[in-house]
């Protein structure tokens, strides 16, 4: 028997008559298509949630790439100057960061000082995720400040508002004693994800060298085109540059611990919902016994006429291909349509979920708190794990039909023929 042959005979069965065994394959292949579907709506979201925090965190925090100066000379600048005309820099910032309590109306609290220089917040990268909840996002002296979201509410504080910080300052003999400096709050500011901006304080790099100590945090801050590939290459080259006395470190390196965190729940969720596509593989493997036993008198007209038993086998070896590519492309497709509008459908699943809260005197629902989450989640399609998917799909349909596929070639025909 040709390949051709077995592939449409088996073409036939799954688009045939219900009687023919064609309701086997297709309740397997719909089944293939449910499990599917929450797989790649997980796949979308996870990547969406990985790349929207990581995104905030690379633009408006860790930048792509940081360089310390280990001697803390004075020709910082002119050793980075040698960097400033690599190819696909997009700028160099430089920063110290600390700690400091700041003190409001309603109290005080700790918090983070980021000085930088204020063209940073310039940069094409921090307006597209900077959100200015009120006041300015650009502060006009040394002495006024950006207070993240969080920070702003807890200690009561409000654009055109006076806040005091406390750091330390660093006396001749060693010694330390409290610095407290008034600064006018300019602007709340958000990045749209919580855990990164609810300690931030910002000012420019001027008020941050004076008030901050020595001690602190003294670093470049680097941006470069694509730091998702050329990151690590572009550090490389950096430190060949600038030699032994700095150090430089990608921002893989800065955030391997959470990096590696989110990748591990991302690959934790993929994994469980695999085994559900291995239970839909199993249905196929019932489906083609069943599909087998429904056409015995065509195994035995097949044998009769001379077809060998790989030739049958090929049929329905063909029929869980069919199968596993049908369920693969419906599910895929109405994964994609589902990631595609995650958004509005949450929104939608929140305003019911929170109607009937309502009714029972309950508060309103958020599935993600946009406190704690993305106020959105970015639509990220990963084609090559989407392919990855789909091609383990048919693997298992093939391999789960692979027994009775054997045992359907192995029957008699002389057997059949007497029964029937």
């Amino acid at each position: 028997m040709k390949a051709g042959a077995g592939f449409f005979i088996a073409l036939r069965y799954l688009l045939g008559r219900a009687r023919e065994g064609g309701r086997y394959l297709r309740g397997a292949a719909a089944g293939i298509a449910l499990s599917l579907v929450p797989i790649v709506v997980t796949l979308i979201v996870a990547d969406g949630m990985i790349r929207g925090i990581t995104d905030r965190f690379l633009e408006l925090g860790t930048g792509h790439i940081q360089i310390f100066d280990y001697l803390e000379s004075e020709n910082t600048g002119d050793a980075l100057t040698l960097i400033r005309d690599m190819e696909g820099l997009r700028g160099i910032w430089a920063e110290r960061d600390g700690l400091a309590v700041i003190m409001g109306s309603k109290g005080s609290r700790g918090a983070t000082v980021r000085a930088v220089e204020k063209s940073f917040w310039e940069d094409r990268g921090s307006l597209a995720y900077l959100k200015t909840i009120a006041g300015s996002s650009r502060p006009e002296t040394d002495r006024e400040i950006l207070l993240g979201e969080d920070l702003a509410s807890s200690i009561g504080a409000e654009p055109g508002q006076t806040v005091r910080i406390m750091t330390l300052r660093e006396l001749p003999d060693g010694g330390t004693l409290p610095r407290i400096t008034a600064f006018t709050v300019r602007g709340v500011i958000s990045s749209g994800y919580r855990e990164l901006d609810s300690l931030w304080c910002v000012m420019s790099l001027e008020a941050g060298r004076e008030i901050l100590p020595g001690s602190s945090s003294s670093f470049s801050v680097i941006k470069i085109r694509d730091p998702y590939k050329d990151a690590e290459k572009t550090a490389a080259k950096m430190r060949e540059i600038l030699g032994p006395s700095f150090g430089v470190y990608s921002w893989k390196q800065l955030q391997r611990s959470q990096y590696s965190s989110y990748e591990s729940t991302r690959q934790l969720l993929l994994f469980i919902m695999a085994l559900i596509v291995l239970v839909a593989a199993v249905n196929v493997s019932a489906a083609t016994s069943m599909l087998a036993i429904e056409r015995r008198q065509d195994i035995a007209v097949l044998k009769t006429f001379g077809a060998e038993p790989a030739g049958v086998t090929s049929i329905f070896i063909w029929s869980a291909f069919i199968t596993g590519l049908l369920g693969s492309l419906l599910g895929i497709s109405a994964g994609l349509l589902i990631g595609r509008f995650i958004n509005p459908l949450i929104g939608f699943v929140e305003t019911v979920l929170g109607f009937f809260s309502g009714l029972f005197k309950g508060g309103e629902v958020k599935i993600l708190d946009p406190g704690y989450y993305l106020e959105a989640i970015p639509l990220i399609i990963d084609w090559p794990a989407v392919f990855i998917i789909g091609l383990f799909t048919i693997l298992s349909s093939i391999l789960a039909s692979w027994l009775p596929a054997r045992k359907a070639g192995k029957v008699k025909p002389v057997e059949i023929l007497r029964r029937y």
